[in-house]
């Protein structure tokens, strides 16, 4: 009864501040919440492969990619049939509706292909794993760019513009309720030991190349609904958004927060999203707001190379409604 009125509660809470902050709010300070929250999305999943599981993943964008693409492809093509199908029902419900089935498309389909591309290649290690992931990002790209019925080269335009507040804040939620979950569960102890010292955990029994392949579909999901969000929310998706440049601007989220810190992740995503943005108003400083930006990681990187958090989370779950009692000692 507790985690059912917690879950209404946290239910409302989004759906007010969908109707009530864009009033409020200056809707440039709102667009970089939303970049911010999409960035943390990202982050977290991503901090899941090469944080806690300990896998140099470098594709993460190409999976953002075919869950924006995918979910585009559904709203376009085919929302407008499900929306006259569902005539019984509100149009804004209607509407949720299809984008709810994009999101789970989207993310569905970037796992699958994280299973296709994890299976063969996750038995590789180091930076062999990371050139095939580089690799598959940059492939996803170009097939992109050769697929005249998603726009091609030119971009894929005229998305629905479903992304809302009420989306991009529980989504954000869920995303790092489920990661910091799976991370504290049996199966995160796992991942933790394929990290840590792989031969001794496959003399452990642990199946290594299971659990790798779990980790990177379960991060690949998540990027894919991260698209989902972008496309939906900019209404136009480019293949230039997801060169391996993108992929490393997350890896840099997750090293500068702390890899396998959750809190890390989301911290540092925000500030790296921010940050660009904050050094164009510093007058004469603004032409060279690159240079500072880069100089800013690399002192951070010398002075403190296990990020801002190292692997440090904070325990939230001693405060999360849906935890599992803990037994009486």
């Amino acid at each position: 009864m507790k985690r059912l009125a917690a879950f209404i509660g946290f239910f409302l809470l989004f759906l007010l501040a969908n109707r009530f902050l864009p009033e409020i709010i200056d809707p440039y300070y709102l667009h970089l919440f939303t970049l911010s929250c999409i960035n943390v999305i990202l982050a977290v999943s991503l901090n899941l492969i090469n944080g806690t599981t300990g896998q140099f993943s470098l594709g993460h964008a190409g999976f953002m990619a075919v869950g924006g693409y995918t979910s585009a492809s559904l709203t376009f093509y085919l929302g407008p049939k499900i929306i006259a199908t569902l005539d019984f029902l509100p149009a804004i419900l209607a509407k949720n509706f299809v984008f709810l089935f994009a999101l789970l498309g989207g993310g569905l389909s970037a796992a699958f292909l994280g299973l296709l591309v994890g299976i063969p290649s996750l038995r590789l290690r180091g930076d062999y794993l990371a050139i095939v992931t580089l690799g598959m990002g940059e492939i996803v790209r170009v097939l992109i760019l050769n697929v005249e019925a998603i726009g091609g080269a030119r971009g894929f335009s005229d998305i629905p513009a479903y992304t809302n507040l009420f989306w991009i804040i529980s989504l954000t939620a869920l995303t790092i309720a489920a990661v910091a979950s799976l991370t504290a569960s049996s199966h995160g102890r796992a991942f933790l030991s394929v990290r840590e010292d792989e031969i001794a955990a496959e003399a452990m029994g642990v199946n290594t190349t299971y659990y790798k392949v779990i980790a990177f579909v379960i991060g690949a999901f998540f990027a894919g609904m991260a698209g989902c969000l972008f496309g939906h929310y900019l209404q136009l998706l480019h293949p230039n958004s997801f060169t391996f440049l993108k992929s490393f601007e997350i890896i840099i989220m997750i090293i500068v927060g702390g890899l396998g810190s959750i809190f890390g992740a989301v911290v540092a995503a925000v500030i790296l999203t921010l940050l660009p943005e904050a050094l164009r108003y510093l007058g004469p400083v603004k032409d060279w707001r690159m240079v500072i930006y880069s100089l800013a990681l690399i002192i951070l990187m010398i002075t403190r190379p296990q990020g801002l958090f190292g692997n440090w989370t904070p325990d939230f779950r001693r405060w999360w409604p849906f935890r599992k009692p803990q037994p009486v000692a």
